[in-house]
């Protein structure tokens, strides 16, 4: 299933960066970053468990925002997109 994840981290303190970079750096494991606080995660639902708690226990809760969007497996026709960036296909083949 495809998960939107975003997030919102308070960098006005040396911590806040470091949760920044923590919360990147997890999400980039799980998927591919889309915009600058934006991942889209082709995962299953114990992956997404599994997430959740790890990046819950990056953020602070009273500074830091985090947002999961499940768009499911049929997603293909929920978004569109337009602009610079070229979109990807999350099930496509992956080259490093």
């Amino acid at each position: 299933m495809l998960v939107l994840i975003t997030y919102d981290v308070n960098v006005q303190t040396a911590e806040g960066q470091r949760r920044l970079r923590k919360v990147a750096k997890l999400c980039k494991k799980y998927g591919q970053r889309v915009q600058c606080s934006v991942f889209e995660c082709d995962i299953d639902p114990a992956q997404l468990c599994l997430l959740k708690q790890q990046l819950c226990g990056i953020i602070n809760e009273q500074k830091d925002s985090l947002r999961f969007y499940n768009l499911g497996k049929n997603y293909q026709n929920r978004i569109e997109h337009y602009g610079v960036k070229e979109s990807y296909d999350p099930e496509g083949v992956l080259l490093v």
